[in-house]
């Protein structure tokens, strides 16, 4: 497939994997997403996965067409990217590997084996690679989201070769409309962390004129797609506020918690609040709940106490936020204990350690089933949370 005249692509579709980085579920599976550059001299942008590499080096040796490669550009070092690093060296013994001075380090790391020093050049910001016609540009990009990372810009065919950035969850071939919903989850799980590193190289990329987007996992991005992309990855990036609404996430034991979210879910939407979005922790897939809690401003935390702390599911579920770096939202907290409350107090701290969190109204507090006084309370805490 070309993605322009001279660019094809050889990237691969993994629809056997289930789990990302062994954590993060893939209901479709995951695209390794390569690409060629024939010109003069021929660059190979990346390569693949272990699991994919028989068929990437079949499609590699298709787009050659009996040529060799002369550049091997390295973006991400990460495995599901440079795993066929070893057998290109081995394969085409004039090759030339071309990647940051920290990825430089790094590939030694992963292919102890091969002798890789003399045949690497490496480059920084700014430096270009003359192919012939097309010339490419360097921009570092360290901790989006390893520290090696760099991204490259087609001059010629003013594409933007992105690395993880821009990427997403799922196979090319079964590609939704909605490319935001997997590009979000993909983004705040893998990326989350990194919103600094993230904004300094969007606004690298806005002096650039750039007509198409190859990142190394999900679609080629253009037009009005594009342009949505880099609108998100702004707010996103810069941890803001991507849609209006309120989030609950609840962790029950017996049911009685996850029955007050339910209910404080139809209190705020009788009371105006047109989203409410809503997850049970202990059977849902966690990253999901990640990614709305950093989509939406407001969330209401709702767990059970357990062995004088806190519920596990919740726990996890918050300890995650904070290595995401989870930040500038408002929360709403809910406890149920019924011989010791002591989730909220967990809860609480754990908030605490985190910037800018806001605690809106007052701890609900629950033991046992709902009351009367508790229905009351969570109408008063309805009211605080869209005050």
């Amino acid at each position: 497939m070309n993605i322009t005249k001279d660019i094809i692509y050889i990237g691969q579709d993994d629809k056997d994997l289930t789990l990302f980085e062994s954590q993060y579920d893939l209901p479709e599976g995951m695209c390794y997403n390569s690409y060629l550059i024939n010109d003069e001299k021929i660059a190979v942008m990346d390569t693949s996965d272990q699991r994919t590499l028989e068929s990437w080096f079949y499609d590699l040796e298709d787009a050659l067409n009996g040529r060799k490669p002369d550049y091997l550009v390295v973006h991400h070092i990460e495995p599901d990217h440079a795993s066929g690093i070893g057998e290109m060296l081995s394969r085409y013994p004039e090759l030339t590997i071309v990647c940051s001075a920290k990825a430089a380090t790094m590939i030694p790391l992963f292919f102890p084996d091969s002798d890789v020093l003399d045949r690497v050049q490496t480059v920084k910001e700014g430096d270009t690679l003359s192919l012939g016609k097309h010339t490419l540009q360097f921009i570092m990009a360290p901790m989006v989201h390893w520290p090696e990372v760099m991204v490259s810009y087609d001059q010629q065919d003013k594409v933007l070769f992105s690395a993880d950035a821009f990427g997403k969850f799922g196979v090319r071939e079964a590609e939704p409309d909605d490319w935001a919903c997997e590009a979000r989850r993909y983004y705040f799980n893998i990326c989350g962390k990194y919103g600094a590193p993230v904004s300094t190289l969007l606004k690298k990329v806005s002096a650039l004129e750039v007509e198409q987007i190859c990142p190394l996992h999900g679609p080629i991005l253009e037009g009005e797609a594009m342009a949505e992309a880099l609108r998100l990855y702004t707010i996103w990036s810069a941890y803001g506020v991507e849609s209006e609404g309120v989030f609950i996430a609840y962790a029950s034991i017996h049911g009685c918690t996850k029955e007050a979210a339910e209910l404080l879910s139809a209190i705020l939407k009788g009371k105006g609040c047109k989203k409410v979005a809503i997850a049970d922790l202990c059977r849902e897939d966690q990253a999901e709940a990640i990614e709305d809690a950093f989509k939406y401003g407001k969330v209401v935390l709702a767990a059970s106490s357990y062995d004088a702390g806190l519920f596990p599911p919740m726990y996890d579920f918050i300890h995650h936020l904070q290595i995401k770096a989870w930040q500038n939202r408002e929360v709403a907290l809910i406890e149920n204990g019924s011989w010791a409350p002591s989730a909220g107090r967990v809860m609480t701290q754990m908030l605490g350690e985190m910037k800018n969190v806001t605690i809106k109204g007052d701890l609900v507090t629950l033991r046992g089933r709902m009351k009367d006084t508790d229905v009351a309370a969570l109408e008063k805490l309805a009211d605080a949370i869209l005050a």
